[in-house]
């Protein structure tokens, strides 16, 4: 099967060039030496590794490298907290994930939902793996496994209110740089909830399902996740009509996992995690370090059926 991607662009790739379905003078020369040293210094600062940091405060974590994103776990070690679904309001409690140390400061957060008739121990491995990355993360059950799209995104939103206004962690979460994801009716979720609330950073829906296929109100920076091998969400009546909805002008990507199915999501998935992790990072985070994972477009492989996206991404 042949395929055709770009490797760097302004834009995406137009969808008809898609495959198959589918960036005084003594003290005049002590000053012009201490100048000289100064700069010296600065050019010596910018090459540091925490030169970034400096830059962008919400940096966090070594510099990264395929290795790190593809591993079971990152650098940071990560306790949990169980939330009960008697002690909050609007969705049905969950299991929070988030790192140890508070060394760093602050940290970004996303919050997860599950898809229709599943529970949080559905998507509960991504708690500890983007935990691990240096995230707050709030795997959540649904008021009840049947609710909607719709529901799961208000239900998203509740979750991140909890979450940063009076969950046990909220002194190390940065309300300003939140996130969502989601399996299936949680992906369909997902969108409903970028909608809903466009200053979120990052968006990932993962096999998504929802009646409604156009999106082009979202501004979040969005992943949309299918599968080859779906026939629950098939990505030509889902995920691809999701993406190509997006605005042209928003930073988007469409990762098609080869021989995966609807329910690939539901177990840990080294393909779905480095890409996540890569979005989250560039786009919650504003750590362009990630951005060497995402552009130029990733390539067809053993694992990846397809990919699209703008690259280079301007967030």
């Amino acid at each position: 099967m042949q395929h055709f991607f770009r490797k760097s662009a302004p834009a995406e790739s137009p969808d008809a060039a898609r495959p198959r379905r589918h960036r005084r003078k003594r003290y005049g020369v002590l000053t012009s030496g201490l100048a000289s040293i100064a700069a010296v210094a600065g050019l010596a600062t910018a090459l540091s590794p925490g030169a970034n940091a400096a830059e962008n405060p919400y940096e966090r974590g070594p510099v990264p490298t395929t290795a790190s994103i593809e591993a079971a776990r990152g650098p940071y070690a990560v306790s949990q907290a169980t939330v009960s679904s008697f002690s909050v309001t609007g969705f049905g409690g969950g299991t929070i994930y988030y790192p140890t140390s508070t060394a760093d400061g602050t940290f970004g957060a996303i919050a997860i939902s599950p898809g229709y008739t599943a529970r949080q121990s559905s998507i509960a491995w991504l708690g500890p793996r983007l935990a691990s990355q240096g995230f707050v993360v709030f795997t959540i059950d649904t008021l009840t496994t049947s609710d909607q799209p719709a529901s799961r995104g208000r239900q998203l939103l509740a979750a991140l209110d909890y979450l940063t206004e009076r969950s046990s962690v909220r002194g190390r979460v940065d309300a300003t740089r939140l996130g969502v994801m989601g399996h299936s009716m949680g992906g369909g979720g997902t969108l409903e909830a970028a909608k809903s609330r466009p200053s979120l950073q990052a968006a990932i829906p993962l096999t998504g399902w929802n009646m409604d296929k156009t999106w082009p109100e979202i501004q979040t920076p969005t992943l949309v996740v299918g599968a080859d091998g779906d026939s629950i969400a098939s990505v030509t009546s889902h995920s691809e009509p999701f993406y190509r909805s997006l605005p042209s002008s928003l930073d988007k990507a469409y990762l098609e996992l080869n021989n995966a199915t609807h329910f690939t999501p539901n177990r840990s998935n080294t393909t779905i995690a480095k890409y996540s992790i890569a979005w989250l990072k560039r786009f919650i985070d504003n750590d362009i370090r990630y951005e060497k994972f995402l552009c130029p477009l990733p390539q067809p492989s053993l694992a990846i059926e397809e990919y699209r996206g703008n690259c280079p991404h301007t967030s």
